[in-house]
């Protein structure tokens, strides 16, 4: 990559930009082929993935750019849609087509957490206790409607989703990796819902709203289901494997690499603390949601192929990022006041760094 005096937030910029009239730098011969890089083939693994999941999944790019983003920095991501728009297909899809093994869960009001971590079981041959696997010990688990069961049994996800263990009988157990959670709840019915407690809401990287489609998208679907398009069928709708785990890997590590400079760094910082202090907010992002916010702000600034992170990486997933992190004050509810309007409004007003 060229440096140039246009790259202001490239960290560690040392090397001076030659005047202009200056002689270049010594020409080179040029091989005819030049090798993949270890970045470009790991980029290019992941727009197979999208690829693969573009052929049941009509549009919902946005959301499928935030699953990918969650994958490369490990985090997880709580899907928000009215049923019926693929959230469950989008995971599935994605899980089928980077060799992951998934599991759905169906979260209800009478799930107890022995359900999702797994429990003792008395083996009477062996006059002992062993340990049954819950659900939970997947790559990606898939955690439907998860704001319908007790807060008692949506902690039983807290030590996991953060450590990425379970510990029952004062036995820590690790869970496969990659590991993932990819939780959807309804945002209209509340009738028989627990909210989701703070606790549990910072653990996700993202938040997602799921949209219904546009008419020429929905037109679409109906045309694939009349083609005979089976969503409960992958095989047959022919999505294969195109990734796995090594390539994700490389992706995360790449994606790791990427540069920030103090400038940046001190912009999320400054989003993230005017969340905590803007009039109508009653509780802000944590330091939890910074490194987030980085997090996700690098692994965007890789999918575009830079080396660096720019405030417009930052902003992309801003929204995403913190939403679900934000509580409003009741009477900045009754106003008419959302999330996803005052983090739009502290966007506007948080100095950009130039």
């Amino acid at each position: 990559m060229t440096q140039t005096a246009a790259d202001p937030y490239r960290p560690g910029q040392t090397q001076p930009v030659p005047p202009a009239g200056s002689p270049g730098p010594a020409v080179t011969a040029v091989p005819a082929v030049s090798p993949v890089s270890p970045d470009e083939a790991a980029r290019a693994a992941l727009g197979r993935v999208r690829a693969e999941i573009g052929k049941v999944v009509v549009g919902q790019e946005p959301v499928l750019t935030g699953l990918v983003v969650a994958l490369l920095c490990r985090g997880h991501v709580l899907l928000e849609g009215v049923p019926g728009v693929a959230k469950t297909l989008l995971v599935r899809t994605l899980a089928a087509s980077l060799a992951l093994e998934a599991k759905r869960l169906q979260f209800t009001p009478d799930l107890m957490p022995g359900d999702v971590t797994g429990t003792l079981v008395y083996d009477a041959r062996t006059a002992a206790f062993e340990f049954r696997q819950g659900p939970v010990f997947t790559n990606l688990l898939l955690a439907d409607e998860i704001n319908r069961t007790p807060p008692k049994t949506q902690s039983a996800l807290l030590e996991v989703m953060e450590e990425r263990q379970v510990t029952v009988d004062g036995r820590p157990r690790l869970v496969p990796q990659p590991f993932l959670v990819a939780a959807t709840q309804n945002p209209i019915e509340y009738e028989g819902t627990y909210p989701l407690p703070e606790a549990q809401l910072d653990r996700f990287l993202f938040k997602l709203t799921v949209p219904l489609p546009e008419r020429d998208e929905e037109l679409g679907v109906l045309r694939a289901h009349h083609s005979g398009f089976d969503p409960r069928d992958l095989v047959a709708a022919g999505v294969t494997a195109v990734a796995g785990p090594a390539e994700l890997e490389a992706a995360r590590a790449a994606a790791q690499r990427v540069g920030v400079a103090d400038v940046v760094l001190a912009y999320i910082v400054d989003l993230c603390r005017a969340t905590r202090t803007a009039p109508s907010t009653e509780l802000g992002a944590s330091p939890r949601g910074a490194t987030g916010l980085l997090a996700a702000s690098k692994a965007r600034a890789w999918l575009a192929r830079r080396d660096y992170v720019t405030p417009d990486d930052v902003k992309a997933v801003a929204r995403p990022a913190l939403r679900h992190r934000v509580r409003l004050r009741h009477e900045a509810e009754l106003e008419g006041a959302t999330a996803d309007s005052v983090l739009d409004a502290i966007l506007a007003t948080v100095p950009t760094p130039r």
